[in-house]
């Protein structure tokens, strides 16, 4: 049996892709420390909004990270058990062919008199597969797991997006944004392609700063494994 060249993409399938590990969690509370000090007047300062909102987009980001992780864990369980909805046409000419859309199946078979008993079936065949992975993903709790994680990246990705327009008043504020970029946006670890070199020397100077303020502190980032490349799916924005 042949899979189809027209097969959309599946139904529920994710769309963020998983960030594994952290970067640099702990260089912007190091940083804080290291802009404040020697500094009398500092300690009255107004809090950076861009050290706070840092602080927001972690706790989402995270967040995000554990609910893409358990929904794909749902997600495997049932394509194991019940299997994405889909639905196999035999064309008379060419052959079996798999459709995983009613949109895929519209254009295989067309709107012509001719097709109309074969999409007929094809469209319920279709139809009842679709209404056994619903009630199994309801039944697993994958459909309430996939939509919290929706809504916590949504989260995330809104206060990514306010850090263009919030000002840093710190070092430390800076090297939040920095860091939110980088681990959003880099596809694998230690990227070369612009601007993720330019990026993680920016972070690297900051460091240097850091440790050239505050010699009592010690700089460290957290090594992370190998992200995959992006691709539609888990962590990523329809």
């Amino acid at each position: 049996m042949a899979d189809s060249d027209n097969s959309m993409t599946l139904p529920f399938v994710t769309r963020r892709r998983v960030l594994a590990g952290g970067m640099i969690t702990s260089i912007a509370l190091v940083l804080e420390k290291s802009a404040l000090a020697g500094s009398a007047a500092a300690t009255s300062a107004l809090p950076d909004p861009a050290l706070t909102l840092w602080r927001e987009w972690e706790t989402a980001h995270k967040l995000t990270e554990r609910l893409c992780r358990k929904q794909q864990r749902l997600e495997m369980r049932l394509v194991e058990s019940v299997g994405f909805p889909c639905v196999t046409v035999r064309l008379p000419e060419s052959g079996d062919v798999t459709i995983h859309s009613i949109e895929a199946l519209n254009e295989v078979l067309g709107k012509g008199p001719d097709m109309a008993a074969l999409r007929r079936k094809a469209e319920a065949d279709f139809a009842s597969h679709q209404a056994r992975w619903d009630a199994a993903a309801e039944e697993a709790g994958y459909t309430a797991a996939l939509r919290a994680e929706r809504e916590a990246g949504d989260r995330a990705e809104d206060l990514l997006e306010a850090f263009s327009t919030t000002p840093a008043t710190t070092l430390a504020g800076v090297a939040g944004k920095l860091d939110a970029v980088l681990r959003e946006g880099e596809a694998w670890e230690e990227c070369s392609e612009f601007p993720w070199p330019q990026i993680r020397s920016a972070l690297s100077d900051l460091e240097r700063i850091g440790k050239q303020t505050m010699q009592e502190q010690f700089f460290h980032r957290e090594q992370r494994p190998k992200l995959r490349k992006r691709r539609s799916g888990c962590c990523f924005r329809a």
